[in-house]
């Protein structure tokens, strides 16, 4: 069996256990104060040309998220995110376990525009109801599309001109940025949103991400909130290491790149069988509409989540490739799937 489930079934690149193993019996200061820490959040910033944001090594996710979005809202505010958004469908109520409400936009490819936010601002108008103040999005989104740079600055015009915070949520950042549809840098990120994460756990770290917070008045005293939401790690050592070895060349950007080129083998294939898609896609999550029965001849060789049903015949799969995806896994995939066809 091989898996297209998610980008996350391995372990880590192997630079990066050397790394950890070269430097194991060395003793460093906890906490993220390490030197390893602090030279990777450098590292980072001459990466976005952005001396001046504060960058906090985190564990997941899901604890970025409801760690940054506790903290920068008051009790009475609540975020705005779309239908499918993470925060909203896959956190187990993280974010509502803080206090504070998910506001959810109906939308068709995952993004977020002015258009649906100003909806939400016009539906809480007074103190009777939650007061929208951040936008959370993900680039790509949950369904693989990603936002090109005048969407991005679309979405930042809006928010400073209605006082929002726009927070990105990077957990496959690095598939985005190499996408070929893709036309935002690394460095575009700090001018156009108030914070967002480098994601490593997704594109060749064992565990990690990057929190990068563009805006002073939101970093103030954050690392208490990493604390009292047991996101400082003692061994602060673990992450710096990792986000050392992703930047210190173009590591984060290559295993990217060859997880979307995997995923654009297996796009290619299937669209040169006739299959259509759920959603387009120029990162590495593909979501290609099957019959059912050849979804369970392939799940014979293969492990992948049926996304959606959409018919009585006929259901939406995601495939799911990563840094590590073998060609040949890929390529066998290929085969399989031509032969299937012709049965």
């Amino acid at each position: 069996m091989y898996s297209f489930k998610d980008d996350y079934s391995e372990g880590a690149h192997p630079r990066i256990l050397n790394a950890l193993i070269e430097t194991n019996l060395k003793q460093v200061t906890g906490y993220g104060e390490d030197e390893y820490s602090l030279e990777a959040i450098q590292l980072i910033k001459r990466k976005m040309n952005s001396p001046q944001v504060h960058v906090h090594l985190m564990c997941g996710g899901t604890q970025t998220n409801l760690t940054v979005i506790s903290a920068f809202l008051r009790p009475h505010e609540a975020a705005v995110a779309a239908n499918s958004g993470h925060i909203l469908v896959h956190e187990t109520g993280a974010i509502e376990g803080t206090g504070h409400k998910v506001l959810a936009c109906e939308v068709k490819d995952g993004k977020l525009t002015p258009e649906d936010i100003h909806a939400v601002l016009e539906a809480h108008t007074d103190e009777h109801m939650v007061k929208p103040k951040l936008v959370y999005i993900s680039n790509p989104t949950e369904i693989g599309s990603i936002y090109i740079k005048s969407e991005l600055e679309a979405l930042s015009r809006f928010c400073q001109e209605n006082k929002l915070f726009l927070y990105v949520d990077g957990a496959r950042l690095g598939s985005a940025l190499c996408s070929d549809e893709n036309d935002l840098e690394l460095s575009d990120l700090p001018r156009l949103v108030d914070a967002f994460y480098i994601g490593g756990t997704k594109n060749g770290a064992l565990l990690g991400e990057a929190l990068v917070i563009c805006r002073d008045s939101l970093n103030e005293d954050f690392r208490y909130h990493i604390k009292q939401k047991g996101g400082l790690l003692a061994k602060g050592r673990v992450l710096g290491l990792q986000f050392l070895e992703l930047f210190k060349d173009n590591l984060y950007f290559e295993l990217a790149k060859h997880a979307n080129e995997m995923a654009g083998l297996l796009k290619t294939e299937l669209e040169r069988a006739g299959f259509g898609f759920f959603t387009h896609s120029p990162s590495n999550q593909i979501f290609p509409i099957l019959p059912d029965k050849l979804i369970a001849k392939l799940r014979e060789n293969y492990e992948f989540y049926t996304w959606a049903k959409m018919d009585d015949t006929h259901s939406a799969i995601r495939l799911v490739t990563s840094w590590a995806t073998e060609k040949e896994a890929v390529l066998g995939f290929c085969q399989d799937l031509q032969n299937y066809c012709k049965d």
